[in-house]
């Protein structure tokens, strides 16, 4: 599957002063970084990671939202 069709969503966090990463259609994907960038690298390497193992345990992955104008 390619993680690139999933949603994410990434929101500053001022009381830890970090960037949080979130895929909405999975919960409890979730990651954070200090810089924007960061917090986008670990949550793609933090979705694949869980569509692997999703596959792995036989789990049917949630389709991605599709953006509807």
């Amino acid at each position: 599957m390619n993680t690139n069709h999933y949603s994410i969503t990434i929101q500053w966090d001022p009381r830890d002063n970090i960037f949080v990463a979130s895929v909405p259609e999975l919960p409890h994907v979730r990651t954070h970084g200090d810089t924007y960038q960061e917090a986008m690298e670990n949550i793609l390497e933090v979705l694949e990671m869980w569509i692997e193992d999703a596959q792995r345990h036989g789990e049917t992955l949630p389709p991605p939202r599709i953006y509807a104008a």
